[in-house]
């Protein structure tokens, strides 16, 4: 990718972001259900045409440090979002409203890179049971409240061990 003031290839303004582009055309083309040509063909229009518009919002591509390791993260994390599935059914279902331990809790954060403070947040929210509410104005501490946190130190540490360390180790 050009540096910004530097002047972009042919192929660099054609597809600003690869990625995205093969992403829309999969999208598309799962949802329409059907393979047919002019399905493809309005999916390569679309996966050409929204990138090349958005891509003046895209100042830079956030840095990752491994990809494997953020593949790895989105694994663990869609475990994750599938136990939690579990473990929040059977605190709903089988216990009473009045024995959930609901609790804000501050969790202090490390990461300094905006991509990975916002992939935390979105982590936390997508995990059930648990929904990031706000960041500090200083960036350094998230508002997170738990369904159930009978131990909150055990809670937070649970937030900074399994999902910031992977996440300091993905972004700079």
């Amino acid at each position: 990718m050009a540096r910004q003031g530097e002047p972009r290839s042919f192929l660099q303004r054609l597809l600003p972001h690869p990625l995205l582009t093969v992403t829309l055309i999969v999208l598309w083309m799962l949802l329409l259900n059907t393979f047919t040509m002019g399905g493809l063909v309005i999916a390569v229009f679309l996966g050409l045409v929204i990138p090349t518009i958005t891509s003046h919002f895209w100042p830079e591509r956030p840095p990752i440090r491994a990809y494997g390791k953020a593949l790895a993260f989105l694994a663990l994390v869609g475990w994750d979002v599938i136990v939690a599935n579990v473990h929040v059914a059977r605190l709903i279902l089988f216990r009473r409203a009045g024995s959930l331990q609901t609790r804000w809790i501050t969790v202090p954060i490390t990461l300094r890179s905006p991509e990975g403070i916002a992939m935390l947040a979105g982590t936390i929210t997508l995990t059930p049971g648990t929904i990031s509410s706000d960041l500090s104005a200083d960036g350094r501490s998230l508002l997170v409240h738990c369904l159930d946190a009978p131990d909150v130190e055990q809670a937070m540490l649970q937030i900074k061990n399994r999902y910031e360390a992977r996440l300091k180790e993905i972004f700079p």
